[in-house]
């Protein structure tokens, strides 16, 4: 698909994996790579990345690139019996050359469609079956947005229960820098504490170590604030009621191999998910997931980013 100055390109990337490439028209752009499925950058009209991608990600199966936006699926962490945010985000997904029709309409005209199913490999360590489509998408004004689409195709007749979360890596400019807001006064499961409950005091979330959270019943706006860039990204979902706040800092980020030793000062996950409460899914009924990034840049502290995350079943 493509016009004068709007494209979808498929083309190699880092080490030979494929890649796709969205621009539009004002100059907004967006990789997404088919290992993974996986966004690896977002870009706005002015050529700023918005998304972190570390110096040190490891573009080669069977490890997962660290930064942009990974899908964690079918296990968000580590509580089950699969590796760490399920297998989704290391598989080889497809075009998907014939999705069926969205449940709602959109204008976006750059987009590219991706389906995931199970391998023989994967059915062995989660047996069950399911067709995972994906749509990234650029709109006109240069948000990007991931349609999730989940559903169960087992034979048998038996449903599947699952944790999700899209893992949004932001790109900021320091993130002691940096305060979140909405999460205020909420209870959220501590993964420093084995994931003991307790209730946020702060009057908004700021860091000076490492942190790892579960917020738990999170309202439908968060708010990311970057003094340093003068931005903000505010965070819109509906459906995921958890929202996950990660920063290794300098400890763990000196023992990732594929994390560079100061990055943690660049980066915020702040992620819509669904951990506390897994989702289960019968037979041929879908899960819809969107994930939703806009920017605009035009006013000191304006909105340079929102998430907007929306599940339900149908």
């Amino acid at each position: 698909m493509s016009s004068e100055r709007v494209s979808v390109e498929h083309c190699k990337g880092i080490n030979g994996l494929d890649k796709v490439v969205l621009r539009e028209i004002r100059g907004s752009s967006a990789e997404v790579y088919l290992y993974g499925g996986h966004v690896t950058s977002w870009k706005n009209d002015h050529g700023e990345e918005l998304l972190f991608v570390s110096s040190k990600a490891i573009f080669k199966p069977p490890k997962a690139i660290r930064g942009g936006i990974p899908i964690c699926f079918p296990q968000f962490g580590g509580v089950g019996s699969l590796e760490q945010h399920g297998f989704a985000r290391n598989r080889i997904w497809s075009i998907d050359t014939d999705p069926p029709p969205f449940p709602s309409s959109t204008s976006n005209k750059t987009y590219v469609d991706l389906i995931l199913k199970p391998s023989e490999e994967d059915v062995k360590i989660w047996p069950h079956c399911y067709e995972f489509r994906l749509r990234v998408s650029l709109g006109p004004g240069g948000d990007l947005m991931l349609t999730s689409r989940i559903r169960n195709t087992n034979t048998d007749g038996k449903p599947f229960t699952f944790t999700f979360a899209y893992h949004t890596y932001f790109s900021v400019s320091d993130v002691s820098e940096v305060r979140v807001e909405g999460l205020e006064t909420l209870d959220y499961l501590d993964n420093l504490q084995d994931r003991e409950r307790f209730t946020e005091q702060g009057d908004a979330i700021t860091f000076e170590s490492e942190v790892d959270k579960i917020y738990l019943s999170t309202p439908t706006k968060i708010a990311i604030l970057d003094h340093e860039k003068k931005g903000t990204f505010v965070l819109k979902k509906d459906g995921l009621p958890d929202a996950v706040v990660w920063n290794p800092w300098d400890r763990k980020a000196k023992a990732m191999t594929d994390f560079g030793d100061d990055e943690y000062k660049h980066m915020l996950c702040v992620e819509a998910a669904a951990v506390e409460k897994p989702i289960t899914l019968k037979p041929g009924t879908p899960v819809f997931s969107d994930l939703c990034l806009a920017m605009n840049s035009s006013h000191f502290f304006s909105i340079t980013g929102y998430l907007k995350s929306r599940t339900f079943i149908k």
